[in-house]
């Protein structure tokens, strides 16, 4: 019995470290979106996370991670993963999945824009992480759906249970006279069609120039949700 036990204790894989949130990134790369900006888009994103308050924030609760994982969307067959899970447990993970943010190759681009795609990508990411205490997608994106699913055609009983959809909008700075160009139509396509789920929002971007610091509002007020007072896992049903 006890040499029964020695061998499956040894073969049983270790256990996974409790996870506070599950946080996957989608980057729009599609046809609309030039070199310059796809760099800003990779530069903001890792600058964000490298802020005073998200680095404090991410690291608050070292026994329990945020897992992050980022990808690049355009067509409806183009998804691909530039960062895959990765527990932020330490300054070292954070570090090592920002220099990764910045420095991965380039994924091929298609001209058109399937957000409808990009969203069921995110929830089959999400779906591999079922013991994260919250799950959340996060779909940047500077244009509406031109081709595959459009996300008003995708119900809600195709997003997992308890994740949640944000988006961050990239519009246009605002114009000689206060106006805003595109970017309160874009916002409002999200708003009625892409966010879903328990508190979702839409953060605005006023051009890509501005997308670092929107990025840095956008994750604080996920992460700042999970503050460690209020950071316990669910009750299981």
């Amino acid at each position: 019995m006890i040499r029964l036990c020695l061998i499956l204790c040894l073969a049983a894989p270790p256990a996974r470290a409790a996870c506070r949130q599950a946080l996957a990134l989608g980057l729009d790369i599609s046809g609309s979106v030039d070199a310059a900006e796809y760099r800003q888009q990779r530069d903001g994103l890792a600058q964000a996370l490298g802020s005073d308050q998200v680095r404090a924030a991410l690291l608050q609760q070292p026994d329990a991670p945020v897992r992050l994982t980022i990808y690049e969307w355009s067509g409806p067959a183009a998804q691909t993963v530039i960062l895959p899970w990765t527990a932020i447990t330490d300054a070292a993970a954070l570090e090592a999945a920002r220099t990764r943010i910045r420095t991965a190759p380039r994924t091929a681009q298609d001209q058109t824009t399937a957000l409808g795609s990009a969203l069921l990508a995110g929830f089959t990411m999400l779906e591999a992480q079922p013991d994260c205490w919250t799950r959340t997608l996060d779909l940047s994106g500077d244009g509406i759906a031109n081709t595959g699913p459009r996300p008003q055609d995708i119900p809600a009983s195709r997003t997992p249970r308890g994740v949640t959809v944000n988006g961050l909008t990239i519009g246009t700075a605002p114009q000689p006279g206060g106006t805003t160009g595109d970017s309160d139509a874009l916002a409002a396509y999200f708003r009625a069609f892409v966010i879903r789920g328990p508190s979702a929002f839409v953060e605005t971007a006023a051009g890509f120039d501005d997308y670092a610091t929107a990025m840095e509002r956008k994750l604080m007020r996920e992460l700042q949700s999970l503050a460690l007072s209020d950071a316990t896992p669910p009750r299981r049903q």
